[in-house]
């Protein structure tokens, strides 16, 4: 079912016509009552009844609104029509936002792609876009988008790791826009059968379990223990290298090969050290 125009025209200029049988129905009145014509006072009876019957039909429609009209339980058509306007009194008449809303899921807790459990939630930015769809498709379109949007949620979750080892491949944590992006599109596909575009969809939490959190927290640092041993190495054996090139081009000094693993190796120590290290000063020769 798809929306369309229903029959509405401007209020103000009816008002003008109502005001009119009023009077007339008035005049019939008093005449009625002066000639006793008991047939001209009804009709003037009946004109002020059918004039109060029209005037419901008046209706206020305000910006960003829709009034999905039905006529005896079938769609009659929307008005979007701002102001005052006036259709059929026998429409019944249903108010619909066409504003943009947005809620913010619970804390869903859920399993990644690697099996470990992980808190997320999201924030969800949507309009309504047909409202016939909104109204006749599904039952509540309000809890429908919130109910869909969590299992939307949840199943992106599931389609991702935490945390990526491999920098190739996207994680809930490293690769936000992309996540995004198929986390809205998760959504819309759910809920265009409702009438409802989704405008944005972007998450707002996004935690370890508490029964794993420490453990991941250690794992964690520890990686970045490692990458940061890793580049003291690759520095320190670059200084290294680059020291000993020196020496050997400018002719300081000759060092055979035991020497020259012993002096790599203080190097070593003095560079890939947590603590400063204490000198050791040698007053005989190198070899004693």
């Amino acid at each position: 079912m798809n929306e369309r125009t229903g029959f509405s025209i401007a209020g103000i200029p009816f008002i003008l016509v109502c005001l009119l049988l009023t009077l007339l129905g008035l005049v019939g009145e008093l005449m009625g009552a002066a000639t006793g014509t008991f047939f001209v006072a009804a009709g003037g009876v009946l004109i002020h009844v059918f004039t109060a019957w029209l005037a419901k039909g008046f209706f206020q429609v305000a910006p960003n609104e829709g009034l999905v009209l039905q006529l005896f339980g079938k769609y009659a058509g929307t008005i979007r029509h701002e102001g005052l306007r006036w259709t059929n009194p026998f429409y019944s008449r249903r108010r619909v936002s066409l504003r943009v809303r947005n809620f913010e899921s619970g804390k869903l807790k859920v399993n990644d792609s690697d099996g470990n459990p992980i808190e997320i939630a999201a924030v969800i930015v949507w309009q309504v876009m047909d409202t016939a769809e909104a109204v006749f498709c599904v039952d509540d379109y309000e809890n429908f988008v919130h109910i869909q949007s969590e299992s939307a949620l949840r199943q992106m979750a599931q389609s991702y790791p935490y945390d990526a080892h491999d920098d190739a491949k996207p994680s809930l944590r490293s690769h936000g826009e992309e996540i995004n992006d198929h986390l809205r599109n998760e959504i819309q596909a759910r809920l265009g059968k409702a009438g409802v575009q989704v405008t944005e969809a972007r998450i707002s939490h996004l935690a370890y379990a508490q029964e794993i959190a420490q453990a991941m927290l250690q794992r964690q640092q520890a990686s970045a223990i490692v990458a940061a041993r890793e580049r003291i190495v690759e520095g320190a054996v670059g200084m290294v290298g680059m020291a000993l090139d020196k020496l050997r081009t400018q002719g300081v000094i000759e060092l055979d090969e035991e020497r020259k693993a012993a002096m790599v190796s203080n190097l070593l120590v003095v560079l890939c050290g947590e603590r400063g290290t204490q000198p050791v000063l040698n007053t005989g020769t190198l070899y004693s």
